[in-house]
């Protein structure tokens, strides 16, 4: 397995001490053989109630093609919410964001499982994909990575028959109104990476990882592929950054002007608010860590890194630790729940860490999430679409909320 690097403990606040990492174990090719790989007035549909079918890509058949043909445009996005205003007294719907960070489809099949769980709780999850999973490593040569030599990539390039699952999954979760982010391209972290690149640096990035996207058909060859249903230039309104580094300067590239929010940061379980650029600052969060004084953030790598340090843990403590996983993810949830209602956030990985133990907690976490009322599953998108639509005066009152705390007197 790949060596897991160490990185800087991040701080959450005074007060708060996260004694965890933010990013993700880069995956080479030996890698990829032995690891995987609305708001508003809408419900959520509990588990076991069947969810909506699934959706076939004859959208495509009325699509106005794009550059190669690799994108189109089939107009408005299936399956989204119509975002609507709080009436005074009215609690806010507890939302809960799972996101994706690289997005890529391998032998492990855990987009396509998580695409169906979605359909199962009705829910619209965020998919931030990496731009290299859609070019092919004979290929690798077409990304020229800022401050590193061409073809280089901290990620391990993924073989044709997984670049054109990625390409069918992302497709196919877009029709079922899923929202397709960018993670960025090479997944550069720590000493030499993301975090000293300038704005420029990471306008270079972004046109790549779209050109990527939008030029897949030429890249790979395939022809027997349809077309993605969306254009992508519209499409990417966020991001993550890789290992959650970077940040200040991707907020001063000329290419995040026109998104919406990023989420690369960390912080706490309150309501979120604009950075002075506009973009909402949708940080991934601090959460208890049951059997720990500290707490960890709300992702995977965060979790193992604290556990094991390590993707291939002794496999007598995975039970343990996946017990503590699950936990840590209710205990994050309830808290919000019972208290401000901020947005709950996870980001995960496609990946089967110590034997796949963080896929099954985080899936039977959020089944249990589901059960309670008022709660619902949207992608960053139809987030931000709500908060656009609040009336100020009361975001503001949202907003000055502290963790677990509900407001005074009740919501009404």
């Amino acid at each position: 397995m790949t060596h897991v690097d160490r990185r800087a403990v991040l701080g959450a606040g005074a007060g708060v001490t996260l004694a965890a990492l933010t990013g993700c174990v880069p995956r080479g090719p030996a890698d990829r053989a032995a690891t995987a790989g609305g708001p508003g007035s809408a419900t959520v549909v509990a588990p076991g109630t069947a969810g909506p079918p699934a959706v076939t890509l004859q959208r495509n058949g009325a699509a106005r093609l794009i550059g190669d043909g690799s994108t189109s445009d089939t107009g408005p996005q299936p399956r989204q919410p119509t975002a609507s205003r709080l009436t005074p007294g009215q609690a806010p719907p507890q939302f809960v964001v799972c996101s994706w960070d690289g997005a890529g489809e391998t032998d492990s099949q855990l987009f396509s499982h998580f695409r169906e769980v979605a359909q199962e709780l009705s829910a619209s999850m965020t998919f931030f994909l990496s731009g290299l999973y859609t070019l092919p490593e004979r290929k690798r040569d077409l990304y020229h990575p800022p401050q590193h030599p061409v073809g280089a990539s901290a990620i391990g390039f993924l073989p044709d028959r997984h670049v054109r699952s990625t390409i069918e999954q992302v497709s196919q979760a877009w029709l079922e109104g899923h929202e397709i982010g960018t993670h960025f391209n090479g997944h550069f972290c720590g000493p030499g990476g993301v975090g000293r690149w300038s704005p420029d640096d990471w306008d270079s990035e972004i046109d790549q990882a779209v050109s990527f996207v939008k030029n897949w058909r030429t890249n790979t060859g395939f022809t027997d592929l349809p077309a993605m249903p969306f254009d992508y230039d519209k499409e990417l309104i966020g991001s993550r950054t890789p290992c959650l580094e970077g940040q200040a300067n991707l907020l001063r590239a000329s290419r995040v002007k026109t998104w919406r929010y990023d989420s690369s940061g960390t912080g706490q379980q309150v309501w979120p608010t604009r950075f002075p650029s506009g973009l909402w600052n949708i940080p991934m969060q601090a959460i208890p860590f049951p059997g720990h004084s500290f707490e960890v953030i709300s992702m995977d790598y965060n979790m193992m890194y604290n556990q094991s340090k390590t993707p291939n843990g002794d496999p007598a403590a995975r039970p343990t630790w996946q017990a503590q996983t699950h936990d840590a993810y209710l205990a994050g949830f309830r808290r919000a729940y019972q208290g401000n209602r901020a947005p709950f956030i996870i980001g995960n990985h496609f990946e089967r860490w110590n034997g796949g133990i963080y896929m099954k907690a985080v899936e039977a976490a959020i089944r249990e999430m589901a059960a309670h009322p008022d709660v619902q599953f949207v992608s960053f998108h139809q987030l931000v679409d709500w908060l656009e639509a609040q009336a100020p005066a009361v975001l503001s009152t949202l907003q000055a909320l502290n963790v677990g705390q509900p407001p005074r007197g009740g919501w009404r």
